[in-house]
């Protein structure tokens, strides 16, 4: 099979010798050891053991005989770098991006992505196994995409400069040299298109690009969002001033290479700071959002409005819960950590009462009006902690049928499982992206009274070591 100019060819150091050392601990930083490997590891890793101790070695994967070099040697575990492939994985393929194992943005876009569905099955089994103790998980097929790739609407993306001109970008594995990603495989095309016709005009215009290190320059990234559904085009720029050289010639630019645009917009960012967005966002020309819908529920996408990256996916994840919740038109439904209100939205129409829990002002007033804009008159929206108000709500003698959660990776607050299992709702719905601190969760609530009816993996974010899961828990009686 011809390589991919991205794929690496693997030669052992010259004289390189496997280890004699007796034990893992003996292990130094340089020594050659031989590795099967046994499974992916969350950030999509190649896990194996030596001597019974874990090794971590990026690039391997399921069920290939790795000769790797010890990077570090740790008391728990062992960090490696392949020198050899002594056995490849049948799911072993040519990567199709000159970036990937450079940009981070991807980890798995090596395997096939009939061995990417089994190895993130296998991911969530393991924190299963390793954090609950649970050897028999009723677990249903990963639901995937036909078209695994194109998925993503939105690309949020760093200018830099290079010898070349200007690019637009991702940092590095843990560093900050920014890689070019122009035509990323995993954004959509119009994504692409925008990126690439928007960072043109910039450098033709000659508008200076932010430098971090002496804080000198104006514009420091490039947002694009498309609507799937709707065809609409968004493109803000946010940039360190609200001075604008060239407002209108730039405006007329841009109009001119992509007649699809509705709205162009500048975020205004003057912190020095890891974080994307400022507070104050200008409409440059157009409208100050795009439409965009989910099944039969319509959305408007103001610039820093959240929505969901993969429409499709999203629309299994949101069945899922509602398969889930079993929902006959009676019951009372608390969806906790709602965000902008989606999927307490997608459950309304089958619900008596939905009420939603978030701490984020903004959106709890985004889902406000997404719940007026589509008539979802049974559902109301609290900002607050979750793990505050469903114990206060419980006091007042409020008991939903059904709890539905989706917390950030961190998973549920202690308090909140500890309300959960005083409030005892019939069904808990469990929107997990992050399977361990899922499985250590669920521990939590089948050691307090549930049972794990059943763990739906969806695969949201192809080519990337992330999985989704809802996960439906039901009270004993």
């Amino acid at each position: 099979m011809k390589k991919s100019k991205n794929e690496k060819t693997y030669h052992s150091k010259p004289n390189s010798r496997i280890s004699n050392r007796q034990t893992a601990e003996e292990l130094r930083a340089g020594d050659i050891i031989v590795v099967t490997i046994k499974r992916l590891g969350i950030n999509g890793e190649g896990v194996g053991y030596y001597r019974r101790k874990a090794v971590f070695i990026q690039g391997a994967l399921p069920d290939e005989v790795i000769k790797a070099e010890v990077i570090r040697a740790e008391p728990k575990y062992i960090t490696a770098k392949i020198t050899d492939i002594e056995k490849r994985s049948p799911h072993r393929v040519d990567a199709p991006c000159p970036v990937f194992g450079i940009c981070g943005g991807c980890q798995i876009q090596h395997l096939s992505y009939e061995g990417q569905m089994a190895a993130k099955e296998d991911i969530v089994r393991e924190a299963f196994s390793r954090y609950a103790g649970f050897q028999d998980l009723r677990m249903k097929p990963i639901l995937g995409m036909d078209h695994p790739w194109d998925y993503r609407n939105k690309a949020q993306l760093q200018l830099g400069m290079q010898q070349e001109g200007m690019i637009a970008g991702l940092y590095a594995m843990d560093s900050h040299r920014l890689i070019d990603i122009t035509g990323c495989p995993i954004q959509h095309p119009k994504v692409n298109e925008a990126v690439d016709r928007t960072r043109n005009v910039l450098q033709r215009l000659q508008i200076p690009v932010y430098r971090e290190k002496s804080n000198q320059g104006l514009v420091r990234t490039i947002v694009v969002r498309w609507g799937f559904q709707s065809g609409q085009l968004q493109v803000t720029l946010v940039t360190s001033s609200d001075k604008l050289p060239q407002r209108e010639q730039l405006v007329k630019e841009l109009r001119l290479a992509m007649p699809e645009l509705t709205s162009i917009a500048m975020n205004v960012n003057p912190k020095n700071t890891s974080l994307v967005f400022g507070n104050k966002t200008f409409i440059l020309w157009g409208e100050d959002s795009i439409q965009e819908s989910l099944g039969d529920l319509d959305f408007t996408l103001s610039p820093r409005a959240f929505f969901q990256l993969n429409p499709i996916q999203t629309v299994k994840l949101y069945e899922s819960v509602r398969a889930a919740a079993k929902l006959t038109g009676r019951e009372t439904v608390v969806d906790a950590y709602c965000g902008t209100g989606t999927i307490g939205l997608w459950l309304a129409p089958y619900a008596r009462e939905i009420r939603g829990i978030e701490s984020i002002p903004e959106a709890v007033e985004d889902a406000k009006e997404n719940a007026a804009r589509n008539g979802r008159t049974n559902t109301t929206f609290y900002q607050g902690q979750a793990e505050e108000l469903l114990p206060r709500w419980a006091k007042a003698g409020y008991a939903p049928d059904v709890i539905v959660a989706d917390p950030p990776r961190t998973g549920l607050d202690p308090r909140f499982l500890e309300a959960v299992l005083r409030t005892k709702p019939k069904r808990f719905v469990y929107v997990s992206c992050n399977p361990s601190t899922l499985a250590k969760d669920c521990k939590v609530l089948t050691d307090g009274g549930y049972q794990i009816e059943w763990v739906q993996p969806i695969d949201m974010f192809p080519q990337t070591s992330h999985v989704e899961s809802c996960t439906l828990l039901v009270k004993k009686d």
